[in-house]
């Protein structure tokens, strides 16, 4: 996950289409079984079709929605939350071990996506057929997010300013309306959900899952969790510890981090992914059109921005804030840095579509300015797991002084803290201990991520007591399926349940 200049977070894979709820018109049924009732079922290839135009081959989808207390330290007040799921079958399935639940991260990005997408098999960035062979992919979408009782709750317009806002803005007067934008957000959220938002918590969601174990007919949970879906399987590892077949968390968050350690080391990590980009720009100049000093092509751009931002042909501005969130966008994976030169250079010459086109992939804005509500939701949540949020004060002081420790990314990271200082809900912070009783975990890190920096992925492990770490040595945000290693290391442990040989370390290809 990453905190922006809006602070929000996004999932290890940028999904689009995520906002819409459930309706009979992509296949989700739109009324829910009892809790504690087998899930029912319905074909729902409409989904897969909407998504990416068709399903992948030899691949069933069906749909089912669970209705879920709202609150559950108050399971029989009445209240719910429907959640959305997808199951994805393979006809040349054999040898059934039961249900891969899947989550992408975010908070806010939604499971039945990632699941369709990681249908399409290994070649095209899914899942092996080793996997698909075994389980049933079971993606879902947590509440708020999606197709599952969506929380919608900030403007089109608002969005639009979020994004479009100076990342480090330097006087007080630009600060204050930073301030005030962000008041704003989170006052009208508060106002449409009141004593809700404190439902909308990672513990919460992680309650839900158990709930759809019960549903899909498993009696311990095999799951697959990126970015911040390595907190929600932390969380549910530590309230269920007994149901547990096999967790794999793919890209740590260390939940044992305050609010601003956690986003300190994320300006710490898109830093370095930053210094990772710009060495393999001076050493790829073909890919490269900033290759000879990329690291002030960027900066240049983003001064540029903030006194003469490039008008695009839609009238839009790519102000210093749009540029920022497409250099965010890209340093998601190695492939997006060649689309990060390209969009500078482009910039350069007076054409905005490149990086306009990187920062709406990642704030998931349509042609027409419409959002899903993955930023809606990933505030919620951010908001409702966090006691311990920074004054206004405070953030201005960390502001300066992570400028000079994270030129580019600091600033921004300290002004992503911003929304949840205004929030208006109770808190409801998630667990950070053992995971008493729990089998092995595996724990996988990547150690050029920028969004959930290596460091994190031995500090989970040891919190958990029972965590393993696997190690990919590349770059980029998450590791499985990137390589054979990986890959191997992985399938055996949801296959066979054979924990990855102690400190095994995979090398990048």
């Amino acid at each position: 996950m990453v905190m922006t200049t809006g602070g929000c977070t996004v999932p290890a894979f940028a999904p689009k289409g995520a906002g819409d709820p459930a309706t009979s018109s992509d296949g989700v049924p739109a009324a829910a079984s009892t809790l504690g009732a087998p899930a029912q079922w319905s074909p729902c290839s409409g989904v897969p079709e909407k998504l990416v135009g068709r399903g992948a081959a030899g691949m069933s989808y069906d749909c089912a929605t669970v209705a879920v207390p709202r609150d559950w330290s108050r399971p029989k007040n009445g209240q719910t939350y429907d959640i959305s799921m997808i199951r994805v079958h393979s006809k040349s399935q054999r040898n059934r071990i039961g249900s891969l639940l899947l989550n992408p991260g975010g908070p806010g990005g939604s499971g039945i996506d990632l699941a369709v997408y990681l249908s399409f098999g290994q070649s095209l960035g899914g899942l092996p057929k080793e996997i698909t062979d075994r389980f049933d992919l079971v993606g879902f979408d947590p509440r708020g997010v999606g197709r599952s009782s969506p929380l919608k709750c900030i403007s089109d317009s608002d969005q639009d300013a979020s994004f479009a806002a100076d990342p480090d803005p330097v006087s007080q007067a630009e600060f204050d309306e930073v301030v005030a934008l962000n008041k704003r957000i989170a006052d009208g959220c508060g106002q449409k959900y009141g004593d809700q938002l404190p439902n909308f918590s990672t513990e919460q969601a992680a309650h839900d899952m158990d709930a759809l174990r019960i549903a899909v007919g498993d009696s311990k949970l095999s799951y697959l969790g990126f970015s911040y879906g390595t907190l929600l399987g932390a969380t549910y590892a530590q309230l269920f510890p007994q149901n547990i077949r096999a967790l794999v968390l793919d890209g740590a968050v260390d939940p044992t981090e305050s609010y601003v350690q956690g986003s300190e080391s994320q300006a710490k990590g898109f830093e370095r992914a930053f210094g990772n980009f710009t060495t393999w720009c001076k050493a790829n100049a073909g890919k490269c059109p900033v290759s000879a000093d990329p690291r002030k092509a960027v900066t240049d751009a983003l001064a540029k921005a903030e006194s003469s931002p490039v008008k695009y042909r839609d009238g839009r501005e790519a102000t210093s804030g749009w540029v920022f969130v497409g250099l965010i966008s890209s340093l998601y994976t190695e492939s997006g840095w060649s689309s990060l030169a390209q969009a500078i250079a482009d910039l350069a010459d007076g054409d905005a579509k490149g990086i306009l086109d990187l920062a709406d992939q990642y704030a998931e804005r349509e042609r027409d300015g419409s959002y899903s509500n993955l930023f809606d939701a990933n505030l919620a949540v951010n908001c409702a797991d966090t006691d311990g949020a920074p004054t206004v004060a405070e953030v201005r002081k960390l502001q300066s002084e992570w400028r000079k420790k994270y030129p580019v990314f600091g600033a921004p990271l300290a002004l992503g803290m911003l929304p949840c200082t205004y929030w208006p809900g109770k808190r409801d912070p998630f667990p950070a201990g053992k995971a008493n009783g729990a089998p092995p975990i595996v724990v996988v890190g990547t150690t050029g991520d920028p969004a959930t920096p290596y460091e994190n992925t031995a500090d989970l492990a040891s919190m958990l007591g029972s965590g393993h770490v696997l190690t990919w040595e590349g770059e980029g945000h998450t590791a499985y399926p990137s390589t054979d290693c990986i890959v191997s290391a992985v399938d055996g442990y949801l296959i066979d349940l054979t924990v990855p040989k102690a400190g095994l370390r995979c090398p990048i290809k």
